[in-house]
């Protein structure tokens, strides 16, 4: 029989082999909070060898009781904005950041279909937030995409490829000079 060293589609497993790569020439290490994408993000970084002494945790956080539970996302904001927008994108990478020793986290919300869109939502919306340790409060970095209704899985993998774009390393500026 064949070794099948990977199900997942080449340009997934290229991106995360980028990431943990970067990551790892820069000592720091990252972590995932995941609704639509199920773990597919945390899946694609632990494909390549080694990943653990980059890759620190992913938290596959589908219902929203579990964004409550596990990442300690408000009611109040999950009610407010509902499940896809920024404040609970925002509230998912802080959380994933707060139980884990990752330097930076970086969350995705959305939806995958085929229901459950809405005029103002539709199938293929999906957001984005990182989060990172020691940054200026105000630097909030999200982003809402609209995919398109590629098919759920089509969906899922587009926003598996942002997500582990948003999980490459950022350049510190440091302090401002003279």
């Amino acid at each position: 029989m064949e070794k099948l060293d990977t199900t997942l589609p080449p340009e997934l497993v290229n991106a995360a082999r980028r990431v943990i790569e970067a990551n790892r020439a820069c000592g720091k290490r990252i972590a995932v909070a995941e609704s639509c994408t199920g773990g597919l993000v945390a899946t694609a970084l632990t494909e390549i060898a080694g990943s653990s002494d980059v890759f620190e945790a992913g938290f596959a956080t589908y219902s929203n009781e579990a964004k409550m539970g596990v990442l300690g996302v408000s009611l109040d904001v999950l009610e407010t904005f509902g499940a896809v927008s920024i404040a609970v994108a925002w509230g998912m990478a802080q959380g994933a950041l707060a139980r884990s020793g990752a330097d930076t986290a970086v969350a995705i919300t959305g939806i995958a279909g085929p229901g459950g869109g809405t005029e103002k939502k539709p199938v293929g919306t999906v957001v984005f937030a990182r989060a990172r340790r020691g940054a200026d409060p105000e630097e909030v970095v999200a982003d809402r995409k609209e995919f398109g209704d590629l098919g759920r899985g089509g969906i899922r993998v587009q926003a598996a490829l942002c997500a582990l774009e948003l999980l490459m390393p950022v350049e510190d500026s440091g302090p401002p000079g003279p």
